[in-house]
């Protein structure tokens, strides 16, 4: 097939979890499809107008043909990422998308599909959604790493006051959003059973079809196993440091985990591994906590600890760093929420807790226990290189893709047939839907 693949940002360098996830499944589609990918670039990603030959190179492992356009995000915390925020105050789309809208974007996109000949359309996240032109000449599917209505949801019951209000203020304009934009499209992709299900039940009108599940995966020879030192009394975090639950994460297990942890084994250390850490992430650095920054390669400092921590509060999708984590044969130790879709057991693959101190003193056992720790490391591994190595995941995406390409083409022909013998009939299949602005 010739996919067109829309998305927010270029996936070089690998530096999220969803680029990762992105990177990895399209490598194995670009085995056997044409790919072109449109996405935004960074203005220092690009030279005198095209992307830059670097980068551009790396890219073609994944696409044939790569087009950007270039865009910037205010550092945040910074004073202009607040005035932008606020210029969004009265803006009926969520902050998270209308920051996206670009006339530059549409008419790139528009241009393509007049040009070009695609058999499917592959909207990466939602937020390239709100650049579609009103009507698409071929199907269309949509790839939701998160339902993102909940990451808002959540966000609103951890805040009080005017920041609460806020959040549920972003939280119900993505919830209509989101409704109308999954309306648009002739399949929805979702990375757990979990995030498919939440789909359904806030979206029924919208999720025609159930949603197709392509689990989350992990480079299994990339993220090798490594034995943790008996003796380690250190703990580890991974994840993008500006992503708002992964900021929210840290500062509650400074805050109320940590200290609790540290009055039982007071040589305990922790390292936030991550890119860009906002001002608030950089303020927990001190003698015992560690924050890096950006690394090249996030597995020195998994390999050095003898747990790693997944305290989220918030989010959706699944999280890509537990499997890394799993692979590498570390035990973990996540709230719920962090956990979220991964068919992991608590007590098996992974420790559960959800309250502080039941989250401290997993902790706590799993740095004096060596031996329960290495049921736990043996057992996530074992689970993740039989089950979840990105050449078998790619494949439930390639079957889902052509089954959504075959039957979106169906749909437009009987339409198209319909018409043809009543030009005046108003015949509309539900799918077509995705051919309105919602």
């Amino acid at each position: 097939m010739r996919i067109l693949w829309l998305k927010s940002d270029l996936l070089l360098p690998l530096d999220k979890g969803g680029k990762l996830r992105t990177w990895h499944l399209m490598r194995h589609l670009a085995e056997r499809h044409e790919i072109t990918y449109l996405a935004f670039a960074d203005p220092d990603q690009m030279r005198d107008g095209r992307l830059d030959p670097a980068i551009a190179d790396g890219m073609r492992e994944v696409a044939a043909r790569v087009e950007a356009i270039p865009r910037s995000d205010p550092p945040k915390g910074s004073w202009r990422f607040y005035a932008d925020a606020a210029a969004h105050v009265v803006d009926p789309l969520p902050y998270a998308v209308g920051k996206y809208r670009s006339p530059e974007y549409r008419r790139a996109l528009e241009s393509l599909l007049a040009t070009e000949a695609f058999d499917l359309v592959v909207c990466d996240f939602l937020f390239p959604a709100v650049n579609l032109p009103r009507t698409l000449p071929c199907p269309a599917v949509i790839f939701t790493h998160n339902v993102e209505a909940e990451i808002w949801r959540r966000h609103a019951e951890t805040r009080t006051g005017a920041a609460g209000l806020l959040y549920r203020m972003q939280y119900n304009r993505m919830l209509r959003y989101e409704g109308r934009t999954l309306a648009r499209f002739d399949g929805v992709l979702a990375v757990s059973d979990a995030d498919a299900a939440t789909f359904a039940r806030l979206y029924p009108d919208a999720i025609r079809r159930p949603a197709h599940v392509v689990p989350t995966g992990v480079d299994t020879n990339y993220f090798a196993a490594s034995a943790s030192d008996p003796r380690s009394r250190r703990l580890v975090f991974t994840g993008s440091m500006d992503w708002l639950p992964n900021e929210d994460a840290m500062a509650y297990f400074c805050r109320e985990i940590l200290p609790i942890v540290r009055a039982e084994e007071p040589e305990v250390q922790l390292s936030i591994v991550g890119r860009a850490p906002t001002p608030a992430v950089q303020r927990l650095a001190d003698a015992h906590i560690e924050v890096t920054g950006r690394v090249d390669d996030v597995r020195p400092y998994m390999q050095d600890a003898a747990v790693y921590v997944v305290p989220l509060r918030i989010g959706g999708g699944t999280r890509l760093k537990i499997f890394e984590a799993m692979a590498m044969g570390k035990a973990v130790v996540s709230t719920t929420v962090g956990a979220e879709g991964l068919p992991v057991t608590s007590g098996e693959h992974v420790m559960l807790a959800d309250e502080p101190r039941s989250f401290a003193r997993a902790v706590v056992r799993l740095l004096r226990d060596v031996e329960r720790r290495r049921q736990l490391e043996r057992a996530a591994r074992e689970l993740v290189v039989e089950q979840y190595d990105w050449s078998a995941v790619s494949g439930a995406l390639d079957q889902a893709l052509r089954s959504i390409a075959d039957c979106g083409m169906r749909i437009r022909f009987t339409t198209a047939d319909q018409s043809a013998v009543n030009p005046q009939s108003p015949i509309r299949n539900p799918q077509s839907a995705m051919t309105r602005v919602p």
